[in-house]
């Protein structure tokens, strides 16, 4: 499995840079309903879609999670105040705090079956009655 660490420093450029994260920030939030507040973002990696949903839309708070301490530093210099350091799978979050939910990348890295299950299950339970998940897989 990937260090996430030791990748942060080059992982934008090695996977389509700006051009990949403003075509995947466009998809996912083009699916996340207009009146949203609070979107989350699980495993935002070093930021580089996250900013870009908080840029995209006024009104949109938007809350960046990774489990890498690079990553997440890394994210933070993008949305200061806005990214924790968290593992998917036990989000530290209240029950149904976000509008919507969404994981870019994510699922097809996890380890197996119940990783996926412990992450999906994570963003459901913190997302609000009649709130949105998005994700998506490998390119």
């Amino acid at each position: 499995m990937l260090d996430y660490d030791e990748e942060a420093e080059r992982y934008d450029a090695l996977r389509g840079g700006e051009p990949r994260a403003a075509a995947a920030a466009e998809a996912v939030l083009s699916l996340v309903p207009a009146p949203a507040r609070e979107l989350l973002d699980v495993a935002c990696g070093t930021g580089i879609v996250t900013r870009r949903f908080a840029a995209a839309r006024a009104g949109l708070r938007v809350t960046g999670a990774d489990l890498s301490s690079t990553m997440t530093r890394m994210a933070v210099a993008r949305l200061p105040g806005a990214v924790v350091r968290a593992d998917s799978r036990r989000l530290p979050f209240g029950d149904a705090r976000f509008d919507a939910v969404v994981s870019v990348w994510l699922l097809h890295l996890m380890p197996g079956p119940e990783d996926v299950r412990a992450v999906v299950a994570e963003c459901a339970r913190v997302l609000r009655p009649g709130g949105v998940y998005v994700t998506t897989v490998h390119k």
